[in-house]
């Protein structure tokens, strides 16, 4: 007997997944962009570096998230997989509004490592930008594939989607180890 919680909760459609899993992703990845190309100059009462803080807490979060649901569903735990994976989706979303604000309020910071350890960081980084940018996509679609019941078709995407979701949850919190050094004291902007 299947358990209640595991029995799908949409009835597939996929032509509507598609329209709306390529809507969304490409609405976050254009707000993300031109979203980091603005800064506001407000006070808004606390250094908003505490944004990148939170979002480096929010991955590491998220990083014991995706492996404790791998590890439950290994062990064929799918109840908890699930919880665990919406868990992670949820905060992953949290994760997007603290970025937007982090960097609408707090600008862009330029690493000032050097040598070798401004090479790992900017591999790093790099590779983080273009896999966080590519990974919502399959996110979404391994998600909907749970939640319609097509459990082969999201276990198949859950080999690629779950590795690339770590890395860039794991390296989101390098870069930030990386970054926050160089990060500027909080002035609250002045006012004419």
């Amino acid at each position: 007997m299947l358990d209640s919680s595991l029995r799908p909760m949409f009835a597939p459609n996929e032509s509507r997944a598609r329209l709306i899993i390529y809507s969304v992703s490409a609405v976050v990845f254009l707000a993300v962009v031109i979203l980091g190309r603005v800064q506001l100059q407000v006070d808004v009462g606390f250094d908003p570096h505490l944004f990148a803080l939170a979002n480096a807490c929010i991955n590491a979060t998220v990083s014991v998230l995706l492996v404790s649901a791998f590890v439950a569903v290994r062990r064929k735990r799918f109840v908890a997989h699930k919880k665990l994976m919406l868990a992670a989706i949820l905060l992953s979303v949290l994760f997007l509004v603290s970025y937007i604000a982090h960097h609408l309020l707090a600008g862009e910071t330029t690493f000032g490592g050097e040598g070798v350890v401004r090479t790992v960081y900017y591999i790093i980084l790099i590779t983080h930008i273009i896999l966080a940018a590519v990974i919502l996509p399959f996110i979404l679609f391994t998600s909907y594939r749970s939640l319609t019941g097509d459990y082969a078709r999201h276990k198949r995407l859950a080999r690629y989607t779950f590795p690339v979701w770590l890395y860039v949850a794991v390296t989101g919190v390098i870069v930030y180890l990386l970054i926050s050094p160089y990060y500027l004291p909080y002035a609250p902007p002045v006012h004419p």
